[in-house]
């Protein structure tokens, strides 16, 4: 949850004060994205931020719809705001559930739905007027980020097609709607000339992208760009910037993203929402069947070894036998997937799922959500062990000073869903090469060289030994 909170203060006899708005929010990075955009069109009018409710006048949530936790999360931050001043805007997914909200909070001020910014706008023009003086109206270049300076979430489409039945985002956020590739390379290069230094590739269905356009090619610096992710994908690998992809179904044309990483154009990363293995689960669920599964995990290791493969998957869904669990163990043994996210199954109003019956008892779902765990944490541990004595590419994030590291993720590592590595450089480290880099001489967002000494279930440990400076090339003939 990202919690950006303002106030707009004013004197009777003094100037007039920067207006200020508060901000909650909450759910994926996709959500994130729309709450970047909502910021910088407040930023546009004129509007700033502040960091407590105590001074803030109204406050917009951008909430979330998912699953029954998600809006239990977002309609406490709702409870909060509301608490803390009295005048609160609801955007996002369960904005799309107006009921739901007016049935606890009837004295919300507003309620939009996704994608709906000329609304939240509208509504905090009736709270918080706009200031006329045009001299407010300054846009950053690359808008306002909410994440940090060196990456960036680059939201390609949308909406979704797939009608799985555990899920409503068709029926909150709509059908797939892609980004013309213009667009799109048109934000990279500013977000890039702006300080970004990773882009991480987002949408429902990433791979689906361009589909609704049907691929229709846009201009960008003389050249004719397909809407498709292989040709988009290949441009942004073109700049030397860090391109991570996420949320890729596993459609045939992405063994030609798998090319691209192993010709080191972007990161060798791919998200796979895979969400089980057997074939009588995914037929209930309406995911693509298992068949393939495997067969798509060992063709993308021949096309490049290196690859570091992430998905998710639920336990304990509507009929799932014991029978059935004991394919995805099985499966998570033969594909040594590199991540892996687990959930167990919850029910989400308005889901066709939520009527099925043989609903899993909870116990039974929790254990089988440890079981889970703990293959998987074996699998993590020996790969991340396998690491330990190389040397490999780290972008730092962050610091701990009380113990003296350096906090950051090699290029296997998505920031806050994978893991991390702590390194350390200067008095603290032991080897030359790392204690001819003085403290003070590393930055958050440089890229950096680590030789790894250490590691445990889900993290590496080791000594910087040289700095990688970043090689940004945007070929900019605008």
């Amino acid at each position: 949850m990202t919690v950006i909170i303002a106030h707009m203060a004013k004197t009777k006899n003094s100037p007039p004060a920067i207006k200020k708005v508060g901000f909650v929010s909450l759910g994926c990075p996709k959500a994130l994205v729309d709450s970047e955009r909502i910021l910088t069109q407040l930023r546009a009018e004129g509007y700033e931020v502040a960091p407590t409710y105590e001074e803030a006048h109204a406050v917009i949530v951008n909430t979330c719809g998912f699953i029954t936790p998600a809006i239990e999360e977002s309609l406490e931050a709702i409870g909060e705001a509301m608490d803390a001043t009295g005048k609160v805007i609801v955007t996002g997914c369960l904005g799309e559930r107006p009921e739901t909200i007016l049935e606890r909070y009837p004295r919300v001020h507003a309620i939009t739905g996704s994608m709906a910014d000329d609304a939240v706008l509208h509504a905090i023009h009736e709270l918080i007027p706009p200031d006329q003086n045009p001299h407010t109206a300054l846009v950053p270049e690359a808008g306002v980020k909410l994440t940090p300076r060196h990456f960036s979430y680059l939201k390609i489409a949308e909406g979704c097609n797939h009608t799985c039945s555990f899920c409503i985002i068709p029926k909150l956020r709509g059908k797939q709607v892609s980004r013309d590739s213009k667009d799109l390379l048109g934000e990279a290069w500013r977000l890039l000339r702006s300080g970004t230094r990773e882009l991480l590739v987002i949408a429902q269905d990433t791979s689906a992208y361009g589909v609704d356009l049907r691929h229709r090619s846009s201009t960008f610096l003389g050249q004719e760009i397909p809407a498709h992710l292989v040709d988009l994908t290949t441009q942004l690998g073109e700049t030397g910037a860090w391109v991570r992809l996420h949320y890729v179904y596993p459609y045939p044309f992405v063994e030609k993203l798998v090319e691209l990483m192993a010709q080191g154009k972007i990161l060798p990363y791919l998200d796979v929402p895979f969400q089980h293995a057997s074939p009588a689960v995914l037929r209930r669920m309406r995911r693509p069947g298992a068949a393939q599964q495997l067969e798509y995990v060992q063709r993308w290791r021949e096309i490049c070894p290196e690859i570091v493969l992430r998905s998710t998957f639920i336990v304990g869904f509507p009929g799932e036998t014991e029978e059935d669990f004991q394919m995805l163990l099985d499966f998570l043994e033969a594909a040594q997937l590199d991540r892996v996210g687990c959930f167990t199954y919850s029910e989400v109003p308005e889901a066709d799922a939520t009527g099925f019956g043989d609903l899993v008892p909870e116990d039974v779902k929790d254990e089988r959500y440890e079981r889970f765990m703990a293959v998987q944490q074996t699998i993590s541990a020996r790969k991340l062990a396998a690491r330990v004595g190389t040397e490999i590419d780290v972008v730092i994030d962050d610091y701990n000073e009380e113990a003296g590291q350096l906090i950051g993720r090699s290029w296997a590592d998505a920031p806050e869903i994978d893991g991390q590595v702590f390194c350390v450089h200067g008095d603290l480290a032991e080897t030359p090469e790392a204690r001819a880099l003085p403290a003070g001489s590393i930055k958050i967002g440089d890229r950096v060289r680590v030789r790894i000494e250490d590691a445990d279930d889900y993290d590496l440990y080791g000594e910087v030994v040289g700095l990688k400076p970043w090689n940004i090339q945007l070929n900019d003939r605008r």
